[in-house]
């Protein structure tokens, strides 16, 4: 498995919503996004530009079921 890149929250955002997330809800600097198709959800945190790290990525990228390659190459 490759290192986890860090990416910001609105890169993040876009690369699920590639992948069938939409977004449910945003409360405060949360959103919530949801796949119609596998079922699954996930959250974002959106504060400002700040980039999300590696351990947040990897537990976003698990509850959406998604693998590193999937990911990296939407």
């Amino acid at each position: 498995m490759s290192i986890l890149p860090i990416l910001t929250a609105r890169e993040v955002l876009r690369r699920l919503s590639r992948a069938g997330f939409q977004v449910v809800s945003q409360r405060g600097s949360h959103t919530k996004l949801w796949n119609p198709i596998t079922g699954r959800s996930t959250g974002v945190p959106l504060h400002g530009g700040n980039t999300i790290g590696r351990d947040l990525l990897h537990k976003i990228l698990k509850q959406a079921g998604l693998s590193l390659e999937e990911f990296l190459k939407l």
